[in-house]
C-alpha cells in the first residue's frame, strides 16, 4: 500500500476494504510459510517415524497446543500491526498465556523430580539443535510474513515485526513438531520459545528497514 492509498482508505472511513486485503495478503504467507517449512523439514530432518503412535497421546497435542495458539495470537496481533491507527490492546495477551501456562506447568512437574533429574528433562537429547533448526524452519514464513505486512499500511514497523516474526517462528515450531522426538513440557518452555524468539528478534532488528513503505 503506498501512501496515496492509505490517505484515500483513511478519507474514505471503510475499514472493509483494508481488512480484506490483510486478510488475503496473510492467508498467502500463511500457506507459503508453512509449505515451505515443511519443505524444509522433508529435505533437512524428516518425520519421526513414531508420528502415527506419539500423535495418539493427548501429549503430543499439547505440545502442539503451545506454537498453535501462539501462532494464532501473533497472526491477531500481526493484522491489527498491519492497518494504522488499530489499537492492538489486549492481543497481546493471548500470546503471553499460553506462555505462562506452559512456564507454570514447568515449573510443577520439574518440582516433583529429584533434583539430580530435573536438567536432564528441561535439556533433553536435543537442546542444542532445536532452536536453530525452528529458526531454519522459520525463514520461508519469515519472508512470506514480512511481504504481507509490507504490502499493507504498517506505521509501528518494529512492533509489526516483532509479531511477524512470532507468527514466522510459531509455524516452524508446529512443523517442527512432527519431527521432534521431546515430549517433556519443560523442553518446550525453554528451547521452542527460545526457537521462536529468533525470527522474533530479527523481526524486532530488521522490521523498521524491511517493512518501510
Amino acid at each position: 500500500m503506498k501512501t496515496d492509498d492509505l490517505i484515500a482508505m483513511l478519507a474514505s472511513g471503510n475499514p472493509e476494504v483494508p481488512l480484506a486485503r490483510s486478510a488475503r495478503r496473510f492467508a498467502l504467507a500463511l500457506g507459503c510459510g508453512l509449505v515451505g517449512a515443511l519443505v524444509l523439514m522433508a529435505c533437512f530432518f524428516g518425520v519421526r517415524k513414531d508420528l502415527a503412535e506419539v500423535a495418539a497421546t493427548p501429549l503430543f497435542w499439547a505440545k502442539v497446543a503451545l506454537p498453535m495458539v501462539l501462532a494464532l495470537g501473533a497472526l491477531w496481533a500481526s493484522g491489527r500491526l498491519a492497518r494504522p491507527g488499530v489499537p492492538v490492546g489486549a492481543r497481546w495477551a493471548a500470546i503471553a498465556l499460553p506462555l505462562v501456562l506452559v512456564w507454570g506447568a514447568s515449573l510443577v512437574l520439574l518440582a516433583a523430580l529429584p533434583a539430580g533429574d530435573r536438567l536432564a528433562v528441561v535439556l533433553g537429547s536435543t537442546w542444542r539443535t532445536c532452536p536453530l533448526n525452528i529458526a531454519l524452519l522459520s525463514v520461508p514464513a519469515f519472508i512470506a510474513v514480512n511481504w504481507a505486512l509490507r504490502g499493507l499500511a504498517p506505521t509501528r514497523l518494529r512492533l509489526a515485526g516483532v509479531a511477524g516474526g512470532l507468527l514466522a517462528g510459531a509455524l516452524a515450531t508446529l512443523v517442527y513438531c512432527l519431527h521432534c522426538p521431546e515430549m517433556a513440557v519443560p523442553f518446550w518452555g525453554v528451547w521452542y520459545v527460545l526457537g521462536m524468539a529468533l525470527p522474533t528478534l530479527a523481526g524486532w532488528l530488521l522490521g523498521p528497514r524491511l517493512l518501510r513503505w
